[in-house]
Order: C-alpha cells, then sequence, then structure tokens
C-alpha cells in the first residue's frame, strides 16, 4: 500500500542526503552526529509520510527537519553543559532564532552556501587522518547516499567490517577535532588531492574491480561520476577537479562496450565504438575544455584525460594518435613519476614505434618491487612478446598475470589468451 511513498522517500533520500548532512554538519560542527540527525529526519518521514502524503517540498520538508533536531540537540548540549552563553552562538550558526518554515528551506538550498556545505563535508570526508579504506567507505555514506549493505557488496568485504570503517572514522575526524571547513592556503592542494584520490578510487574499482566474478561494478563508476559532478559545481575554478571529471566521463563512455554477451572483458582495440556513450563524450571532452582554459601546466588527472580524449576522438582504432599519447605519459611521468605510468608508457610506445622498442622499456621494470605482484606487467610482457612471435615465452607470461590477478573475469581472459597460443610453437628470431 505504502510502497510508493516508501520508494519516493528513498529517492528524495538518496539525492539530498549529502546536502541534508552537510547543512547540519555546519551547525554542530560533528559528521558523526550531524548523519544521526539527518537520519533522525528520514525516520520522521518513513513515520508520516504514509500517513500525511508527500509533501510538496519533500526535500524541504527532510531538510527542517533535520534542522530541527539540530537545535534540539544544540540546546539539550549546551544546557548539560550549562554553557548559555553558547545558545547565542550556535542560534547565530543556525542563521536564525527560529526553525525555517518549509518554504525558507527551500530557498536555502538554493543558496550558494549549501555548496560550500558540501564542500566542507567532502574535504572533512576525505581528510589524509583517515586510512584511504575509511576515507572512501565514509565518503561513499554521507555523499554518494550508499548504505553499508551496499559498500560491503560493492567492495566485497563484510558488512560489518564497513561498518566499523565508518564508525572508527567519525570517531577518529570528531577526537581530533578535525574542523569542519575548507583548508586554506597550501593546505588545499594536499586536501584536494585527498579528494580527488578518492573520487578516482571508486571510479577505478567499478570501472575494473580488483576482485569478485563481475569485470565491472557500474554503480560504483555512476557514484564517482556523480561524486565528480558535485565536486566541479562546487570547485568550478581547480583544474584537476575538472581533469578528473574528463577522465571518468570519458572512460564510463565505453562501459556497454567493455564486456561481450557473456560479460567477458572486450579490450579496447576490438570495442564496438559505436556502442560507446557519445553524450559521455562530448560531456567529459568539455570538462578537459574547462580544465585546459584554467591552467597551462596540466596536473595527473588533466593529463591522463587528455589520453582519454586521445581514444574518444579516433573513430576507429586504427584512427589513434599514439604518438600524441606516448608523449601524453612522458609528460605524465615527469608531472607524476611512477612504475605505472612508465609501464603504460610503454604500452603507447609499442603501438606507436613497434613491440621491440617497448619490450625493452617493460624490461627495465621487471625488477621494480612495487610491480611485483602487479599482474598488469607480465600481461603487458606477454601482449609484446607474442606480436614478435615468442608465442612459449608470451603463453607464460600469460599463465603468470592470470595467478596475480584477483579478479575472476581477468583470471579467465588471461589463461585464454595464453591457451590461445601454441605451448610448444616455434618462436621467432628477436
Amino acid at each position: 500500500m505504502h510502497s510508493g511513498v516508501h520508494q519516493a522517500i528513498a529517492t528524495v533520500w538518496r539525492l539530498e542526503s549529502a546536502r541534508i548532512t552537510a547543512s547540519v554538519a555546519r551547525v554542530v560542527r560533528d559528521i558523526g552526529v550531524a548523519e544521526e540527525l539527518a537520519q533522525d529526519a528520514l525516520v520522521a518521514a518513513l513515520e508520516h509520510w504514509p500517513r500525511d502524503g508527500v509533501p510538496d517540498n519533500p526535500a524541504a520538508w527532510l531538510m527542517t527537519t533535520a534542522k530541527r533536531r539540530a537545535l534540539d540537540h544544540l540546546r539539550h548540549r549546551q544546557m548539560a553543559e550549562e554553557k548559555h552563553d553558547g545558545i547565542a552562538a550556535d542560534m547565530e550558526a543556525l542563521g536564525a532564532t527560529h526553525v525555517p518554515d518549509f518554504v525558507d528551506a527551500l530557498d536555502e538550498a538554493r543558496q550558494d552556501d549549501i555548496g560550500d556545505d558540501l564542500l566542507r563535508l567532502i574535504f572533512t570526508a576525505c581528510h589524509p587522518l583517515l586510512s584511504t579504506d575509511a576515507r572512501v567507505a565514509l565518503t561513499l555514506k554521507l555523499l554518494g547516499g550508499l548504505t553499508t549493505h551496499e559498500i560491503a557488496r560493492a567492495f566485497l568485504v563484510p558488512e560489518a567490517t564497513i561498518a566499523q570503517r565508518i564508525v572508527r572514522a567519525k570517531r577518529t575526524l570528531s577526537e581530533a577535532g578535525v574542523p569542519f571547513e575548507v583548508p586554506r592556503g597550501a593546505a588545499l592542494g594536499e586536501r584536494l588531492a585527498s579528494v580527488l584520490e578518492v573520487v578516482y578510487l571508486v571510479f577505478n574499482e567499478g570501472y575494473t574491480a580488483t576482485s569478485g566474478s563481475d569485470w565491472m561494478r557500474p554503480a560504483l563508476c555512476d557514484e564517482a561520476l556523480r561524486l565528480g559532478r558535485m565536486l566541479a559545481g562546487i570547485a568550478p575554478q581547480q583544474p584537476e577537479v575538472h581533469g578528473l571529471l574528463a577522465l571518468t566521463e570519458i572512460q564510463a563512455s565505453r562501459t556497454a562496450a567493455r564486456t561481450d554477451a557473456q560479460g567477458r572483458p572486450v579490450l579496447l582495440a576490438d570495442q564496438d565504438r559505436g556502442r560507446w556513450d557519445h553524450l559521455l563524450i562530448r560531456r567529459g571532452l568539455a570538462a578537459l575544455d574547462r580544465a585546459d582554459l584554467l591552467t597551462t601546466e596540466p596536473g595527473p588527472y588533466h593529463l591522463q584525460a587528455a589520453i582519454a580524449a586521445c581514444h574518444a576522438r579516433a573513430v576507429r582504432a586504427a584512427d589513434t594518435d599514439w604518438a600524441r599519447i606516448a608523449a601524453l605519459y612522458a609528460e605524465l611521468a615527469r608531472v607524476a613519476p611512477s612504475p605505472v605510468v612508465e609501464l603504460n608508457r610503454a604500452v603507447a610506445v609499442s603501438m606507436h614505434a613497434g613491440p621491440a622498442e617497448a619490450l625493452v622499456l617493460v624490461d627495465a621494470l621487471l625488477q621494480d618491487k612495487a610491480l611485483r605482484q602487479y599482474h598488469w606487467l607480465p600481461s603487458v610482457r606477454g601482449d609484446l612478446l607474442a606480436r614478435l612471435g615468442r608465442h612459449g615465452e608470451a603463453r607464460t607470461e600469460f599463465v603468470r598475470a592470470a595467478e596475480l590477478a584477483g579478479n575472476e573475469r581477468e583470471k579467465k581472459f588471461l589463461m585464454e589468451r595464453a591457451d590461445s597460443l601454441t605451448q610448444n610453437g616455434t618462436d621467432a628470431a628477436g
């Protein structure tokens, strides 16, 4: 009977929970308390809306109810601490000495301070004081609107583990007295890097799952895109924000073409580009243009977006500008040096200058400790050896890559590549 109302509540909550939590957190200065108060508003909706009907402005109803809870919380806290002078300051933080009506709350939701509150919430949830896993879980909970069950299912870990990470993260932030604010000066760059890293990690886990039986987890890609668009809207002058958004939009455009009818991975060169989402490509290229206008010194996400754009602009795989991609990877290696970047540069070099030249670059990475358990190293090396006709060596590399891979689809794909090569075939010279 009430299924339609419950669906409406779920939809509004998914869209508005971050704004409500952020607005309340500005008042109570504690994201753990803010989330509890926002959840109280959700419970109130579940109690009242099936009986009274869905209000005309459901988002405003939730915001107003949450602020009532915040006001009650402040009163009780100040009275318990017998700090009556603090009530006036708390009232000022609320922006008024009365609870706003539904229209007031809706108007406030349209004001710039809501964007500021969301920005504060993102920077707080992604504080470097927290572990990467904790930042990801807390961000998806507070800003993605996901339940602990959904987050646990996405990352294939027990729900209790995710719940503990979130609880500990909120406790850590509270005990450390982390201010609910956007950092200033030099600290902004460091903290922004942490925020972007979380969005990037969420997207990558959705784009190519590190474990489990599914090649992709599109729901995580969708959440990362939502976070990236939100961040671009509230931090429009940051080029790396637009760079990351461009990268994720363009990569997400390939989702439908990345697997076949059986769910098996399809390599970029073999994808049906007619199945790419051209709206996402246009959005990504527009974000890249904005990043280009904001800086002449592209950062890592900006450069990766430029690489993705080279693929997006190629009507056919054969049209890809591999020379430019190799040059962009060289610049990326200068800006953000890492063995993984060098490995990707080797792939671009192989497509531009041939597998023999690229194999020299890959072999130089064999002793790098950071890549010893990285399955893409033997996978790339196997591909280069196969193209050189050294099939026996290539097969060995693909088998090793399959052993290192954590994703079941990927393991199977790599073993199929190994099996396609003649184990005892005659290797070509060189």
